[in-house]
């Protein structure tokens, strides 16, 4: 019998190390091939094991669980998201090309998940998750109340008010976030994970792990001396990183 490979990608340490436990409790002969923290580390990992099956939060830094399940299924390997919002995710699992697990994971709900898979891999032909991850996709796009339209940033014993629309970029810097318009800047302690929440993907883009940037800002992306990718943005001096998770991207741009 074939080894069955996995991957878990969780950015919640005490839910990763459990979700593991767990695992080999309810399938003793899946062999974890890789624990991964976040998105990017996830891309690099299902690149280079190829798992069968993927346990992918779907929200987290860097990469979110959905651009990671593109690439699982891509390669046809199966998809089981971990979800702390139930509200979005029944409807559009329904369609059962893939299944999900509400957090904190339940043991009885991991086993039926567990027996779900065993089905689908004894398939000779693997269920098209595209449909699914974009109507995952879709569900999460913040809309309504639900997008940020002030930042708040803390300015000596005052505190400025700034409208996203005047933003250009935002940059993680240590336990803070760099906010940047046309003429001035701020720090801020929003990390990035809650800004992304809030942000229309269409008009801000993570094109690196601490980097967050207006897509009208952008004015050009060049590669280093080193083949590093760098992006510029119109009328700041600021370079700013592309990692290679994201360079896709820019693709006939």
């Amino acid at each position: 019998m074939n080894t069955v490979t996995a991957l878990i990608a969780e950015d919640e340490a005490p839910q990763r190390r459990a979700l593991q436990q767990q695992l080999r409790a309810a399938w003793p002969e899946l062999e974890v091939v890789a624990v991964c923290e976040d998105g990017l580390s996830a891309l690099d990992a299902v690149a280079q094991h190829r798992p069968k099956v993927a346990f992918l939060d779907i929200r987290m830094p860097g990469v979110s669980g959905l651009d990671v399940a593109r690439q699982v299924v891509a390669q046809g390997g199966l998809v089981v998201f971990t979800t702390a919002y139930e509200d979005y995710a029944i409807r559009a699992f329904e369609a059962g090309a893939a299944d999900y697990l509400l957090k904190p994971v339940q043991d009885a709900r991991l086993a039926q998940a567990v027996e779900r898979m065993r089905a689908r891999l004894a398939e000779t032909r693997a269920p098209d998750m595209r449909s699914l991850i974009d109507d995952l996709e879709a569900r999460l796009r913040p809309q309504g109340d639900r997008l940020i339209r002030w930042i708040t940033a803390s300015v000596g014993d005052s505190v400025r008010m700034i409208a996203i629309d005047e933003v250009l970029f935002f940059q993680a810097q240590d336990k803070y976030v760099r906010v940047v318009t046309a003429d001035d800047e701020s720090i801020i302690r929003m990390s990035l994970k809650e800004l992304l929440g809030g942000l229309d993907p269409d008009v801000f883009w993570q094109v690196h792990r601490g980097v967050l940037v207006r897509v009208q800002a952008i004015d050009r992306v060049r590669k280093d001396e080193l083949g590093r990718h760098q992006l510029s943005v119109k009328g700041r001096n600021d370079v700013l990183p592309v990692s290679g998770a994201f360079q896709q991207r820019f693709r006939g741009m």
